[in-house]
């Protein structure tokens, strides 16, 4: 039996045509390599419908890891995220016109889940290939961070021995020529930025222990 590996991107948001996150993830759906294959799902830009997607997702699939993919417009790196914490706070509305402004995403959830993945040791070897990035203490309080603490939670609930985290990517060149000064990656270089993710992961048991870590 391979293993299972779940990469999950978003549907557009906040006027955007596009959404790299997805075009990255759906580019690798079916990819396998050794003992693994890569599943694909997008998710809503919804409170409450992505992590209820996502969920299910991994119910049916029972991946051994999962990354969940995000856009981060502003970003200038591949940001591999450290922490989830328990509160939305949208600074804009969902796709449902939603703005959910200090609420917790779990009641009486712990303040925080830090990621699974081995994060230091991804921004190590994406860094060695020749692309951009780091370790981000913070996922903000969007839709990302909802999606990034309810698969934590789903995790910690099942006792399962699953890996799990969160990656911001930039825009897209056609995005930042829209939103002037802003940073941009190929796509090319974020789907084999998530390709460099998985075999890190697959390879590491134990991070790495290396300063670093940027707050957003």
């Amino acid at each position: 039996m391979k293993k299972i590996i779940l990469l999950t991107g978003f549907e557009p948001f906040n006027k955007e045509t596009i959404n790299p996150s997805w075009e990255a993830v759906r580019a690798l759906a079916e990819w396998h390599e050794g003992d693994f294959v890569v599943h694909a799902r997008q998710l809503p830009c919804v409170f409450g419908q992505a992590s209820k997607v996502l969920h299910q997702a991994v119910e049916e699939l029972q991946p051994s890891i999962v990354i969940a993919v995000g856009q981060a417009g502003g970003r200038v790196d591949l940001s591999v995220e450290r922490i989830a914490i328990n509160i939305d706070d949208a600074p804009i509305a969902d796709n449902q016109k939603r703005q959910l402004v200090d609420q917790p995403i779990v009641t009486n959830g712990p303040a925080a889940y830090f990621a699974t993945l081995p994060i230091k040791a991804i921004v190590h070897a994406l860094r060695e290939a020749g692309l951009p990035s780091s370790v981000s203490q913070s996922a903000g309080t969007y839709v990302c961070n909802h999606v990034f603490y309810s698969l934590m939670h789903q995790a910690h609930e099942w006792g399962t021995t699953m890996r799990a985290g969160f990656i911001h990517i930039p825009y897209l060149p056609q995005q930042a020529a829209v939103h002037p000064g802003a940073a941009s990656m190929k796509l090319e270089d974020m789907i084999e930025g998530l390709r460099i993710a998985i075999r890190t992961t697959l390879a590491h048991d134990v991070d790495m222990r290396e300063a670093g870590g940027v707050t957003h």
